[in-house]
């Protein structure tokens, strides 16, 4: 005995199940329907009603059915209008520019979100270039860019950049950066890092929105220097930290290498055997090092003054950022520190200490503004996910979906459409 399919269960929006057909040779399943007469035909654009022109067939892919590939055979109304417009009407249920239902599209591009493409193609039966155009189609559809010249309330930006490809088309990213929760939200991506590129964004702007801009995190790229003091003129400029000690991990690799060459011309092995794989102790804090680890460290500083004075100057100006009390008392703190690296005589940090009072008043703003470019990097990790994860990228407004896609918080995706998100979904901070 048969059954009667509603086709509110399905969500075929204005269409009628007809029929059932199995087809066991491809082994799909195949749902046949016609249009509901009962409801007049309407202009997607204008919303204007008019005589059918003609019926219009199509099949478009589902989700699986009973473990089976499943097609839907609809059937759709084009439009008369006037004698030179005809417009089909539109088909709720199917994503946009593809031959695949909306839920389909939510399925694939949710398992894009966490698996590569090819995987995805395997385990669904469909094509590589299917997916992609399935999973590009929902994330312009359900992700949707914040637009500058609509952006309000924004008090602090963080601006970064990443690569396309390694060593490859960079793209700008700007972040905004409030306190709490949400810190991190992409605003803008757009290809190139050049100032002229950071300057668009800030020139679309309204009026009231940069106004109320107090500062920027940047790294001491000159170009993002100049787009910011030339769109954003009453912001202050922070340097964060981060970049600040990698700069100096670089004096202390060059350090550590010169001196296990020097170790090497001596034919010093003591000197080889404690300098080799110390890198990561040099570099990391002394909390997080184990008891064994901390008594490698410190065997190594005591047989090695130019590393011991290096590390101690490193924790020095790690506390350059621990609750200063204003810009001009983080900036003595920071000239005193100058003074100690000057007289310490090492390979580099002259250089060092030069770009230092350099970039004084943007390293010093963080005393007003302290914001850092945690969730920036943060950001850059997420991105670089995406990349190893898709093996690269080709297509670069399709990256530019992918990184704006971090915004929203994960969902179910498979076979529930309906299902509302978790609690824990809900709680996700944005990237």
């Amino acid at each position: 005995m048969g059954a009667v399919i509603p086709v509110g269960i399905l969500g075929y929006e204005g269409q009628v199940i007809k029929e059932v057909r199995e087809d066991e040779a491809r082994g799909c399943v195949t749902l046949v329907c016609r249009r509901d007469r009962r409801h007049r035909p309407v202009d997607p654009r204008s919303g204007r009603t008019g005589p059918v022109n003609r019926w219009l067939r199509r099949t478009v892919r589902d989700i699986p059915l009973g473990g089976r590939p499943c097609e839907v055979e609809i059937e759709y109304a084009q439009i008369y209008l006037s004698p030179s417009c005809v417009r089909v009407e539109a088909l709720p249920f199917v994503a946009p520019g593809t031959r695949a239902t909306r839920r389909l599209a939510r399925l694939v591009s949710g398992l894009c979100r966490h698996m590569p493409i090819d995987a995805v193609a395997r385990h669904t039966g469909l094509s590589w270039h299917s997916v992609k155009a399935l999973d590009a189609a929902f994330l312009a559809e359900t992700v949707v860019p914040p637009r500058p010249e609509l952006l309000a309330d924004i008090r602090y930006l963080g601006v970064d950049e990443v690569a396309r490809a390694k060593g490859h088309d960079y793209l700008t990213l700007v972040y905004d950066l409030p306190p709490g929760e949400h810190c991190g939200r992409i605003l803008w991506v757009k290809e190139g890092r050049d100032a002229a590129t950071l300057l668009a964004f800030l020139e679309a702007l309204s009026q009231e929105c940069a106004a109320g801009i107090k500062a920027v995190a940047i790294d001491m790229g000159l170009a993002y220097i100049a787009a910011v003091q030339k769109g954003l003129p009453s912001a202050a400029i922070v340097f964060d930290r981060f970049h600040v000690m990698q700069m100096f991990s670089k004096v202390i690799r060059d350090c550590r290498r010169a001196e296990f060459k020097a170790a090497k011309t001596l034919g010093d092995l003591t000197g080889q055997q404690t300098i080799k794989g110390s890198l990561w102790l040099l570099l990391s804090n002394r909390s997080t090092l184990k008891d064994s680890d901390q008594a490698r460290l410190d065997l190594l500083l005591a047989q090695n003054q130019p590393l011991a004075t290096l590390y101690a100057l490193k924790e020095q100006l790690q506390r350059l950022w621990h609750q200063p009390v204003s810009p001009a008392d983080m900036a003595a703190r920071l000239d005193d520190w100058c003074g100690m690296a000057r007289a310490a005589k090492i390979a580099g940090l002259g250089k060092f200490v030069k770009t230092l009072q350099s970039h004084r008043s943007g390293i010093c703003a963080y005393a007003a503004h302290p914001i850092t470019t945690a969730r920036l990097e943060a950001g850059n990790v997420a991105i670089g996910l995406l990349r190893r994860r898709a093996r690269g990228f080709r297509d670069t407004g399709y990256l530019k979906l992918k990184i704006h896609q971090l915004n929203t918080p994960d969902q179910p995706s498979f076979l529930y459409a309906n299902v509302p998100p978790t609690a824990s979904a809900a709680r996700m901070p944005t990237v």
